[in-house]
């Protein structure tokens, strides 16, 4: 890594402060650190984690050129890369030149010199990959995206719904396990990655919450089915500008989990970024195809494509372009009044069909909604959404605790019309079997041989709670869990003993209480403001001007010894200064020069010229050679 570093601030040493504040501009990471000289910055460059983030900007065919140099050990020339890629020079200039603005690779004489790069030599292809075709456009058209983001809203209302009436369990680390996530998929009717669509955005946008390990609406999510459809999808929307995950389509992935390295942010911002309001895309699979060549650490296939998907169920593309709430969204601008243009208001009727069938143009009112949830199941949920009444549906509305009157009264208040005499004979049918048999909850039993002793027991004031009752002289019937009964009695003198459904007596174990651990401490977070483009080319003239000496600036001997000290870590400051004199006024001095392992020799030189890290000197013969600085061990002011 040394070597490396040398080499690359000797490249950096030949750069104008142009090229060094290019550099600068697409490592801006680095630019915000203590850089003192060239070295400084070459070290930092090469820093894995630094090297790895700017490799995330690369194209497929930087990528290619990076992997192919690595893989040849930094010994390949331009012309035998381009025969290994089977590439032109043109396409090969190209990409080493992205490489060179983010100093990833560069030239040392004829050979290629790059960073150690793992990405990159698993990208090795054999070939350099061409750019796609550009993607084909036509004008756009108006397309309505109004049915996709009423599914949407409406879909993220079911499971809302589905969470309050039925159980949609969460782990205890807050996510949504797959086959948890598949079972209430087949309940709503839906495939899994819209389910996790919904539930992301309803997570995000505050309407669900974790309690006890269960899914449940939150009081936003109460206020939020209460709004009309414009601010509703206007707060999807929002959620789904915030969410850092990246759909993995070929993944099990368990919802409402954050996974570290996502590039969600990202990818969401720059698909969108590529759609325009007026022109559309003719194929979106041309576009992502193109964006996975431009940005492959990013754009995946698979997840660029369902990212517009998800565009596409928002209602921010439609038929290839930009909708209007897709141009506030990109644009910063009223994303709740877009969405309130976009949205109709709810509907507050049903038509009621004689099919046993009540259908709905566009959004319910909550209303509306609760209504049909009640007495009919969603059938349909397109343009038009379809609710139908069937022997099953009504009875749970009567289970419920209305009655039949009750249950035509709540469909004639929300029906455009008199209900239709089939709907009214299916609710008084059911209505008339209702009830016919009852089954009473019982959650423990107390039993015992003396019917006296129990009647005392049933009427003592101190075993209210417990609302016993007989079901037989010598049974009584609790409320309570066996548990919660057997402490009753004892607290009020009795002494019984519990058995299991075989009899057998319970052995009782206190169980130990333990405090709930504190979750862990959310650290604090520090953020530092970048570097504008005016400092970082500021920065840029101060290191190339330091390391250079020029006219008129009469430090040429400090200059020297400031490169000199950044080309050896061996030399103490002193000896370096020896060097940099003789260098500057061509006088004589002794070195000891490692010439192999734990060997030195001792040379007698006037230094004549130094460059890239070798020192050219006139030896004591008279010949000219060529010492690396990096091998000097020691610096002597010649005897005599």
């Amino acid at each position: 890594m040394p070597r490396r570093i040398n080499a690359l601030a000797t490249w950096l040493l030949q750069l104008g402060p142009d090229e060094v504040a290019s550099i600068l501009m697409h490592r801006r990471d680095v630019a915000d650190r203590y850089l003192r000289t060239l070295k400084d910055l070459a070290t930092q460059l090469t820093d894995s984690d630094s090297v790895h983030a700017v490799e995330d900007t690369l194209d497929q065919g930087a990528l290619d050129v990076l992997g192919a140099i690595v893989a040849q050990g930094n010994s390949a020339t331009i012309d035998t890369l381009c025969a290994e890629l089977r590439c032109s020079t043109g396409d090969f200039e190209r990409a080493l030149g992205e490489l060179k603005q983010r100093a990833l690779a560069w030239p040392e004489g004829p050979r290629l010199i790059a960073v150690n790069s793992v990405r990159a030599t698993g990208a090795v292809r054999g070939q350099l990959t061409p750019r796609p075709k550009p993607p084909a456009r036509r004008r756009a058209s108006e397309t309505s995206p109004i049915v996709p983001a009423m599914s949407t809203v409406d879909g993220v209302a079911r499971l809302l719904a589905h969470c309050e009436q039925d159980t949609f369990d969460a782990r205890y680390t807050g996510g949504v396990a797959t086959v948890e996530i598949r079972r209430v998929a087949r309940a709503l009717r839906i495939p899994d990655g819209v389910l996790r669509l919904w539930l992301e955005l309803a997570v995000e946008a505050q309407l669900l919450g974790v309690n006890r390990s269960r899914l449940l609406p939150t009081q936003h999510g109460d206020a939020w089915l209460d709004s009309q459809p414009g601010p509703r999808l206007a707060a999807l929307v929002t959620a789904w500008r915030r969410m850092d995950w990246r759909p993995e389509p070929d993944l099990a992935r368990a919802a409402l989990r954050d996974y570290t390295g996502a590039h969600g942010l990202v990818l969401r911002r720059g698909t969108l970024e590529r759609f325009s309001a007026e022109e559309a895309f003719t194929n979106t699979a041309d576009l992502v195809a193109d964006l996975a060549w431009e940005r492959p650490a990013v754009h995946d296939p698979r997840a660029t494509a369902a990212v517009i998907g998800e565009m596409e169920a928002l209602g921010l593309v439609a038929g290839g372009a930009l909708t209007p709430l897709g141009v506030a969204v990109l644009q910063g601008g009223d994303v709740e009044a877009a969405a309130t243009r976009l949205m109709p208001p709810a509907a507050e009727k049903a038509a009621f069909q004689t099919d046993m069938t009540a259908v709905v143009n566009g959004l319910p009112s909550p209303e509306l909604s609760a209504t049909l949830n009640l007495v009919a199941d969603l059938e349909d949920n397109d343009a038009a959404r379809v609710w139908r009444l069937s022997a099953g549906s009504v009875r749970r509305a009567l289970d419920s605790g209305l009655s039949a009157q009750e249950v035509l009264a709540r469909l004639a208040a929300v029906s455009e019309a008199p209900l239709p005499q089939v709907i009214e004979y299916q609710v008084q049918d059911v209505a008339r079997r209702h009830g016919q048999l009852t089954v009473t909850d019982v959650a423990s039993c107390i039993r015992g041989s003396d019917p006296a002793l129990l009647q005392e027991i049933a009427r003592s004031k101190r075993l209210a709670s417990l609302k016993l009752r007989f079901l037989a002289p010598t049974v009584l019937a609790s409320a309570r869990p066996m548990a919660e009964t057997l402490a009753a009695l004892r607290r009020s003198g009795y002494a019984p003993t519990g058995v299991d459904g075989g009899d057998q007596s319970i052995v009782e174990r206190l169980e130990r209480v333990r405090a709930a651990a504190r979750g862990e401490r959310r650290q604090d977070t520090w953020w530092r403001t970048e570097l504008t483009d005016l400092e970082l080319a500021q920065l840029a003239v101060r290191l190339v001007e330091q390391e250079r000496p020029s006219a008129g600036r009469g430090m040429p001997r400090a200059d020297a010894a400031r490169m000199l000290r950044d080309q050896n870590v061996v030399l103490r400051d002193d000896e370096v200064l020896v060097l940099a004199s003789a260098l500057v006024d061509g006088s004589r001095v002794e070195i000891k020069y490692a010439s192999g392992p734990r060997r030195t020799d001792t040379h007698l030189i006037i230094p004549t010229k130094h460059l890239e890290g070798v020192l050219t000197a006139e030896c004591e013969d008279g010949s000219s050679r060529e010492f690396d600085i990096g091998h000097v061990r020691k610096v002597l002011l010649p005897t005599g």
